[in-house]
């Protein structure tokens, strides 16, 4: 297993936001991206979510005020299925675009069809 801080590790996830392609990113509209160590079910299965409702769904998003959708991603997770930093930069960046997706509409399916999944 890799080795990395919780800093460390949130540096890099910023970095790699940062890297993004700005068309993806500027139509992210009440997202905020979190780090947690583990889902809560304790497994290391995960290495990201999206936790809102989609682009495709926003009729159903409520009134002005409502909190923000989250994308997490899941640093122990990452750290376990990646057996070097460069690794783990590529898996950081393909978990954002994967969860990012998810904010647009694109399910799993589509995803796996475009190599994101």
């Amino acid at each position: 297993m890799l080795e990395m801080d919780a800093v460390a590790f949130e540096q890099l996830v910023v970095a790699e936001l940062d890297a993004l392609p700005d068309d993806m990113v500027d139509g992210l509209d009440n997202v905020v991206f979190v780090v947690e160590d583990r889902p809560d079910d304790g497994s290391l299965d995960l290495l990201g979510l999206y936790d809102g409702w989609s682009l495709t769904e926003r009729d159903r998003y409520g009134s002005a005020g409502e909190l923000p959708d989250r994308i997490i991603v899941y640093r122990e997770s990452h750290l376990a299925a990646c057996t070097d930093e460069d690794e783990l930069r590529d898996e950081v960046h393909t978990t954002l675009v994967h969860e990012i997706a998810h904010y647009y509409g694109i399910d799993d399916a589509r995803l796996h069809e475009l190599g994101w999944a």
